[in-house]
């Protein structure tokens, strides 16, 4: 936890637990759980410590103390920042909980939209001139395609772009995803 936000993160803490959710712990940080499905969790940062709604967007948010965590990437998660002990209000916390917890009873959830086909980097494309690679490239879902489309895409620097096409080499070769590694075995 969080050290900075110690004595913040516990009050939160004691807030949740007052509810009928399961208290987990996923992705190092504490969340809690309705029927199944993860409704709320909470971290502390450098200049804030937050409650993350996972499917915040179905929240009305009356107060506007929601914000999407990085506009553009995620569609359904909302965070409620504080960056103050006297910014807990428990009464409107627990208002905004009960009201995720009713969105799960009604399995509300975000269905992503497929994104398509990305379009090729030209710095992946360059590399991709190696018959061998863009045949094992070609031989990827195209879910797998674009996960290295976007990740060569994203890099600010023409260097990191450069350096992350030798990264993702072997990985393309091997036939795996880029994050193949983290997801789950069954």
């Amino acid at each position: 936890m969080q050290e900075r936000w110690k004595e913040e993160l516990e009050l939160l803490l004691a807030i949740l637990r007052k509810t009928p959710m399961v208290e987990t712990t996923k992705w190092g940080i504490p969340v809690f759980t309705f029927n199944g499905r993860n409704v709320v969790g909470i971290a502390g940062f450098k200049s804030h410590f937050t409650l993350w709604f996972y499917n915040g967007v179905f929240l009305r948010d009356s107060h506007h103390v929601l914000t999407n965590a990085q506009e553009g990437k995620t569609n359904a998660l909302r965070q409620w920042r504080f960056t103050a002990r006297e910014q807990i209000n428990e009464a409107l916390i627990r208002a905004y909980v009960e009201e995720a917890m009713a969105n799960e009873a009604e399995g509300r959830t975000w269905k992503p939209q497929p994104k398509g086909k990305l379009p090729i980097p030209p710095q992946l494309e360059d590399a991709l001139a190696d018959d061998a690679l863009r045949r094992h490239f070609e031989n990827l879902s195209p879910y797998r395609q674009n996960e290295y489309a976007a990740y060569i895409s994203e890099a600010k620097q023409e260097a990191t772009r450069l350096s992350r096409i030798e990264k993702i080499k072997p990985l393309i070769l091997q036939g795996i995803g880029l994050h193949d590694k983290y997801k789950n075995k069954k």
